[in-house]
């Protein structure tokens, strides 16, 4: 029974659980239920995608309904390998998060900051398994109203402001997504994903049906920080509690990464995008987004900040894999979107630690803290290095692969974006590691001692595995192959 139901689960479970955390007394009960939830929920997205691998694609009809009248979950090997991200970015995370958000938060707000994180665990969740694109909206919209509040908890008096200026941004983006999907449903009669994917060929060279995709770009690319529509992240990565600032930057962008494939090369019928100028539009945005976002965070003296303008510039390698469309191209983007989820992740958690001792994490303050903060520092150190994509690490994996897509079709301004922002990436993580090591230690840093134990663990299973995903590829690799077989791309 329970497996017949579990696609509704995945999502129902923290969607249910929101409001009753939401009334859990102050302490450590609202926790317990939230890591409960994420961690039954990592074992549902497992179960998942096992199933899809093995018997092919899962339909789901809410209500009885059948689709297209109904809403349908359909998932397959894209959807079911990002819930399945999504899923295990929760589960590390909320372990995690006990020591930090009881340092970061004020005690009484603590039960509605579990309650608004399922709610935009739950919204994310929904996104990749729902097959109505319509629904994509709801889900999109109760993820983003929650992250607003989870930002606006932050404890610097920016963090509202974050808040309010990523709230405008993301309204605009939603409405622009809205709009397309109305005009889309204007010229087929349908928000069924796969009924409007086999009624649109009918309809492309309608002013309408090109002018919706338009809308709908938009709309994604200011949700997912695409350069230039990224001013709203680096301000709220900077300013929100480190546990929010995790959960984010490893799942909300990816998930909007996702939406973008899934309209691209899912919904719209083969040879389309290729007949607009999406593909160079988004080659030119990536390239500019590696340099410029990589030269940004070399100059920033905040390390949240730095980072913040490090994922955008990653943002960019992923949009270019998109622009490649290509089979390599593809696999390339959903290769970093994982390991990227994995070495970012680390890297805020280890963030996260120096903030739990120190209250701050400027360039300035850390100095010489390696020494007291070993395994802290290792961390960094890794997952750095597995930023930059050096061999052995998760990170070297995508820029093979993006490499290899660029030189597939002799992009050789590609190549060369992609090993100028290795080689930047080199300079700003650089700047972090000799703050931390060779730089003496102040008087005031002196007495600090390493993280707590439960700030370690969540982080140094996300640095290992930038390892073990460095070594061995089997699960990316292989998810990233099938997925671009079941959306039909072929290599150029």
């Amino acid at each position: 029974m329970i497996v017949k139901h579990l696609s509704l689960l995945l999502v129902m479970l923290p969607l249910a659980a929101a409001p009753i955390v939401a009334v859990l007394p102050r302490g450590r009960l609202p926790w317990v239920v939230g890591l409960i939830v994420a961690s039954s929920c990592a074992i549902l997205a497992s179960t998942q995608l096992s199933m899809v691998l093995q018997s092919g694609v899962i339909s789901y009809e809410l209500g009885g309904w059948a689709p297209p009248w109904g809403i349908e979950y359909r998932i397959d090997a894209v959807n079911a390998f990002f819930a399945l991200l999504v899923s295990i970015i929760a589960a590390i995370t909320l372990p995690y998060a006990l020591l930090s958000v009881e340092k970061e938060i004020p005690e009484h707000q603590i039960p509605l900051f579990y309650s608004a994180f399922l709610l935009c665990f739950a919204g994310l969740l929904g996104i990749t398994q729902t097959g109505d694109i319509f629904n994509v909206f709801v889900f999109l919209e109760i993820s983003s109203l929650s992250s607003y509040a989870l930002i606006s908890l932050g404890k610097q008096r920016q963090a509202l402001t974050s808040a309010y200026q990523y709230l405008i941004m993301g309204t605009i983006g939603a409405t622009f997504y809205l709009i397309g999907v109305g005009l889309l449903y204007s010229q087929t009669g349908t928000l069924n994903m796969a009924d409007m994917a086999a009624l649109l060929p009918q309809v492309t060279e309608l002013r309408t049906v090109h002018t919706g995709f338009a809308f709908i770009l938009i709309g994604i690319a200011l949700k997912l920080a695409l350069f230039p529509l990224h001013l709203w992240l680096p301000n709220a990565y900077t300013y929100a509690p480190t546990v929010v600032t995790v959960f984010l930057a490893a799942t909300a962008t990816k998930v909007a990464v996702y939406v973008m494939l899934r309209i691209l090369f899912t919904i719209f019928p083969d040879g389309f995008v290729a007949s607009t100028p999406t593909g160079d539009l988004f080659i030119l945005l990536g390239i500019t987004g590696i340099i410029v976002a990589s030269i940004y965070a070399i100059y920033q003296t905040d390390i949240k900040r730095l980072l913040a303008y490090s994922s955008v510039a990653q943002i960019g390698y992923m949009v270019l894999g998109i622009g490649f469309a290509s089979a390599t191209g593809l696999m390339a983007s959903m290769i970093h979107l994982f390991n990227h989820a994995l070495m970012k992740g680390a890297l805020f958690m280890a963030v996260g630690a120096i903030i739990y001792r120190l209250g701050i994490c400027r360039m300035d303050n850390i100095q010489g803290l390696g020494k007291q903060m070993p395994w802290t520092f290792a961390a960094i150190t890794i997952a750095g290095l597995s930023l930059v994509g050096v061999p052995g690490t998760a990170g070297f994996i995508s820029k093979w692969y993006l490499v290899s897509a660029a030189l597939e079709q002799q992009a050789w301004v590609s190549v060369a974006a992609i090993l100028i922002g290795s080689l930047l990436a080199v300079v700003y993580i650089g700047k972090i590691i000799e703050s931390l090591y060779f730089k003496p230690v102040s008087e005031t840093n002196t007495t600090v001692k390493e993280a707590p134990l439960f700030l370690l663990l969540p982080t140094w299973v996300l640095v290992v595995a930038n390892i073990y995903f460095g070594l061995n590829t089997e699960l990316t690799v292989g998810v990233a192959e099938h997925a671009a077989q079941v959306m039909g791309v072929v290599a150029k």
